[in-house]
């Protein structure tokens, strides 16, 4: 059974993300800044065959060299960013097949040299009657697009948003492709790294599986297959 590696600010966080993987057939291991800080990668990552960037707090504008903006409201995890960073560079430089979701996609195009918008209104969940529900918008994601057989199609999907950051076109990390935008206002929801074989970013939450397409749910069924290759792979 393949592993595959997920980040996430605290455990209790990941547990939407566990149970996508778990029920897509693959192990897990749960990576988190105040277990493994200081642990070193190699062992981290050890035996591993694919990468989840769960979603979580916001990024340091440091790390895309702008200073926080007061009005943003910006939640920062700097031993996260530290931590998902390095397992992120691990898994680029052996093309091990990779799955960014939310704040992964924003540390994917961070990571590649691209910038963030710091605050983006409308785009995040609202309390309605006592209930946060959160926010849904129409995506487009293009034929050519690596998702889109993942996925088992390209088009249109009314998905779930519950992000305060994001990026547009002028933000984006040149090496990385844009493979889907919000239909309404231009915003980046996909990206792919063509330089890899299987680096795949979302900007929505499709672990949240009753709040997007149930399509989407292959996305976690996609990286456990691809996981399974690499290790096989790296085995022989």
């Amino acid at each position: 059974m393949a592993i595959v590696a997920i980040t996430s600010s605290v455990a209790k966080n990941a547990h939407r993300y566990i149970e996508a993987m778990e029920s897509a057939g693959a192990e897990v291991r749960v990576l988190v800044p105040d277990d493994h800080a200081n642990v070193d990668t190699d062992e981290l990552m050890r035996d591993t065959g694919g990468l989840l960037l769960s979603g979580g707090p916001d990024i340091d504008p440091a790390l895309y060299g702008e200073d926080p903006n007061p009005n943003a409201g910006l939640k920062l995890n700097r031993p996260l960013d530290k931590l998902e960073l390095r397992v992120l560079e691990y898994a680029l430089m052996r093309d091990m097949p990779i799955l960014a979701i939310c704040r992964g996609m924003q540390l994917l195009n961070v990571a590649f040299g691209g910038k963030l918008i710091q605050d983006l209104p409308g785009h995040r969940s609202e309390k309605i009657d006592g209930n946060w529900e959160p926010a849904y918008h129409t995506i487009y994601i293009a034929p050519g697009a690596k998702a889109a057989p993942v996925i088992g199609m390209a088009g249109l999907f009314r998905v779930n948003s519950l992000h305060h950051q994001g990026l547009k076109e002028a933000h984006r990390a040149p090496s990385l492709m844009t493979t889907a935008y919000e239909v309404e206002d231009g915003l980046i929801e996909g990206l792919e790294s063509p330089q890899h074989s299987w680096v795949i970013g979302f900007q929505c939450h499709p672990e949240r599986q009753d709040e997007v397409p149930k399509l989407f749910g292959n996305l976690f069924l996609g990286l456990k297959e691809r996981a399974e290759t690499y290790i096989s792979e790296f085995a022989d």
